[in-house]
């Protein structure tokens, strides 16, 4: 099953990731597509799809170059199959079906989310099951009880705005540009976080879920009533800005890592790369006597590496997906179930392809 290629286009990054027996990352390669996307403050779903067709190919010759190997060495192909971008989708698992049917190769289709809640464990043999996750992104806010490979619980998730996307509306109403996370974490660097009271949705709320359209909305409030702020203005707001948004993420995960007296505690995904809230966290781990998992820097972000590690385990426990699988956009973060193939879809070829049924 190994060298095993992932491929993950789930949204504006085309990646490429080849890994080894022991879970061990061979290599991994990001083609970003933020320039791309800059001008039009956010990602275009059309724009992003036709990037992903343009750079794909470039983006595994180059990750399969990385690792020392070629096609022909391989023994399985993964890629993700949801959730994310529909024609983003479609590009990667496409490409890794056709190749897995022209080699004859095993193929799985991977779930994004399950990438990100694993990230922090790339190159170790398992996870250190059952722990809680915070899966914090610029889609995705949830918390998820991991108890074994595929067993996954969420137990408290966003009702509306995800918190990566508070910080690109955020820094698109303060005119910060997009993506506006990593402008927002560095003007805080020099601010007063307290200088600003901005609202933490869902604090006082029983459960554990998070909200952050109010957040988005004093924001606009603000700036409709005081302009854009400038200045040591602007860094004191986006530091208020910022520790809003740690707070409630670090609220409502104490809150959930006490009720289910949990002390393996992951943080993970794109906004996990936040300098704030990583020292926050910490400082609340120390506290709490947590042991706290957060993925290396270049594995926070969309990457092929998060991928082709829960696809390693899933090789190793035998598992394979027909090549009739199709993407998901939609794809939750559960219980495994089979993946449902498309009418028309691609289908696996020899005597025991399974076709699906009509109408």
């Amino acid at each position: 099953m190994f060298p095993l290629l992932a491929i993950e286009t789930s949204c504006d990054e085309t990646a490429a990731a080849v890994m080894g027996p022991e879970g061990q990352l061979l290599s991994s390669v990001v083609h970003s597509q933020i320039d791309d996307h800059a001008l039009f403050g956010g990602v275009v779903p059309e724009l992003a799809s036709r990037c992903h067709v343009e750079a794909i190919r470039g983006v595994v010759d180059r990750a399969l170059s990385d690792a020392g190997c070629s096609i022909e060495d391989l023994g399985c192909v993964a890629a993700t199959r949801g959730p994310g971008l529909v024609g983003s989708l479609l590009v990667g698992l496409s490409y890794a079906q056709g190749l897995a049917a022209a080699r004859d190769l095993p193929l799985l289709g991977i779930n994004h989310l399950e990438g990100h809640l694993l990230a922090p464990f790339v190159g170790s043999p398992e996870p250190p099951f059952p722990f809680l996750a915070l899966v914090v992104s610029g889609g995705h806010t949830e918390l998820v009880i991991a108890r074994g490979l595929g067993d996954y619980e969420v137990v408290g998730q966003t009702r509306d705005d995800a918190a990566g996307e508070a910080f690109d509306k955020g820094a698109r109403l303060l005119g910060l540009g997009y993506p506006g996370g990593v402008v927002i974490d560095r003007l805080s660097q020099q601010g007063d976080a307290a200088c600003y009271a901005l609202p933490r949705g869902m604090a006082k709320r029983p459960g554990f879920d998070f909200s952050f359209s109010g957040l988005k909305t004093a924001v606009w409030k603000h700036v409709q009533a005081n302009g854009v702020p400038q200045g040591s203005d602007q860094n004191d707001f986006c530091a208020s800005l910022q520790e809003a948004i740690v707070d409630a993420l670090l609220l409502k995960t104490r809150k959930a890592a006490r009720e289910w007296a949990m002390s393996d505690i992951v943080v993970t995904g794109g906004v996990a790369a936040n300098s704030r809230l990583r020292a926050r966290f910490q400082e609340v781990a120390d506290e709490e006597g947590w042991t706290l998992h957060r993925p290396v820097m270049s594995l926070c972000t969309d990457n092929a590496g998060m991928i082709g590690y829960v696809a390693a385990l899933r090789a190793s426990r035998g598992e394979r997906h027909s090549l009739s699988t199709a993407v998901c956009p939609g794809l939750a973060l559960g219980p495994d179930k089979p993946p449902t193939p498309l009418p028309g879809a691609l289908l696996e070829s020899g005597p025991s392809a399974e076709v699906p049924e009509r109408g």
